[in-house]
């Protein structure tokens, strides 16, 4: 199964320690050796992105930085993994390195599965 993991936190963005950034990479690196990362990335600050919502029948773009924002997504990632236990293993790894390397930090890492198109049909299951 596919799976997508959402990093929020509050607040603005802030660059992780040097020690987070290596654990980070240890963690890419396994995972990406054993086949089950797919994925990964850091999201610049919301200062540089927009938002195109629907609103009233009507498209409006809003550049950022987006003031009602009250979580900044941060990061996100794929994996392959067998279930969702084998997921929640791997996000709560992920999130205790925020403890181990961020004290004080908080925020969410949000797991979701992904549904995919047919690779024969091109249709949704």
């Amino acid at each position: 199964m596919r799976f997508m993991y959402i990093v929020s936190h509050p607040g603005p963005s802030t660059q992780p320690p040097p020690e987070m950034m290596e654990a980070m990479h240890k963690l890419s690196d396994r995972e990406i050796k054993a086949g089950r990362m797919i994925d990964s990335g850091g999201l610049m600050p919301v200062e540089t992105g927009a938002r195109v919502r629907i609103a009233d029948g009507k498209l409006s773009v809003i550049d950022g930085p987006f003031v009602e924002a009250k979580e900044v997504v941060g990061g996100y990632a794929i994996f392959e993994l067998r279930d969702k236990d084998e997921a929640l293993a791997m996000a709560k790894e992920f999130m205790q390195m925020h403890l181990d390397f961020m004290p004080g930090w908080e925020g969410t890492c949000e797991l979701r599965s992904v549904r995919r198109r047919c690779a024969k049909c091109g249709r949704w299951p």
